[in-house]
């Protein structure tokens, strides 16, 4: 049995990967329709996870596993790809690096109710139980995200759509990431992954076909770069370190190390994007970061 601390270095390594998701999709989405952006991509991943897949001979899993591992297509290959590569068209990304910085705790919240059905079979000692200052604080967390999106879009009751959308994309990917966590554990961390991604790769293929014959051929290299580290890093290599950390767990406490993505992901807009770190984003950020912090600090024993 792994320490929880080769969990962490695991996991921080998936965070360091996923830290370039948000501004190259905002790359490619200058050059290319967000539905292709968000399929395509899917799409170059499935292809390489097949091909591992049938390279190892990888047997197939159970129909109660198939069934988990829609539930993980669902959340990390359909839903949180597609909702940032809409997002993104109009928002900046250190925008989108701020609102997704709830994901952190929305993880260890999907996490934490996931793991109560998870440990009443064979591994009770997976359930995790999270003190009070947990609750509280990942709600504060919430209402800062909501406060920060809204007051940067003008106000309360101008709440921008790309900010629905980048809170849709948050609670899509928690909810795959909590349940790929577990099913790692069974499965496998790569294993996991690329049975998602082949599994929904007749959706994605049908969905980049519809988005094709629209697309510009004058992207420019970088562009496509941007494309390519977003459809086998992104949607691929990343997810090896990120499930193998949530699998050695305890996934809310691994997940903490996503509060890292939101400052990394700044500098990388600023750095590629050359977009102004404003004190709103700066102040937004911390308050995110620091409720989001607390709440996967916040929890009480449980796991291993």
């Amino acid at each position: 049995m792994l320490s929880s601390r080769a969990g962490l270095g695991w996991g921080l390594l998936g965070v360091l990967a996923f830290s370039f998701t948000v501004p190259f999709t905002r790359v490619a989405d200058r050059a290319f329709s967000p539905l292709f952006v968000g399929a395509g991509r899917a799409v170059v991943a499935a292809a390489l996870a097949a091909a591992a897949l049938a390279a190892t001979g990888q047997r197939r899993p159970r129909p109660l596993q198939l069934a988990r591992l829609l539930v993980v297509a669902g959340g990390v290959v359909l839903g949180f790809p597609l909702l940032t590569a809409f997002a993104l068209t109009t928002a900046p990304a250190s925008h989108g690096a701020v609102v997704t910085a709830l994901l952190p705790a929305a993880t260890a919240v999907a996490a934490v109710l996931r793991a109560r059905r998870a440990s009443d079979g064979a591994n009770p000692g997976w359930r995790e139980r999270p003190s009070p200052s947990f609750w509280v604080s990942a709600a504060l967390g919430a209402v800062a995200a909501l406060v920060f999106a809204a007051v940067s879009g003008g106000g309360l009751g101008h709440l921008d759509r790309s900010d629905l959308l980048l809170f849709a994309a948050v609670v899509a990917a928690a909810l795959g990431y909590a349940e790929g966590g577990l099913l790692a554990r069974d499965l496998g961390s790569w294993q996991t992954v690329s049975w998602a991604l082949v599994l929904a790769s007749p959706v994605m293929v049908a969905l980049t076909a519809l988005a094709a014959p629209r697309q510009s051929t004058a992207a420019a290299p970088g562009q496509w770069l941007a494309f390519a580290y977003l459809s086998c890093v992104s949607m691929f290599l990343g997810y090896f370190a990120w499930y193998r950390g949530l699998a050695i767990g305890p996934i809310a406490r691994v997940s903490q190390v996503q509060l890292a993505q939101p400052v990394l992901t700044i500098a990388w807009a600023g750095l590629f994007l050359g977009e102004a770190v404003t004190r709103a984003t700066v102040l937004g950020g911390l308050a995110v970061v620091l409720c989001a912090g607390v709440a996967v600090q916040g929890r009480a024993g449980g796991g291993r």
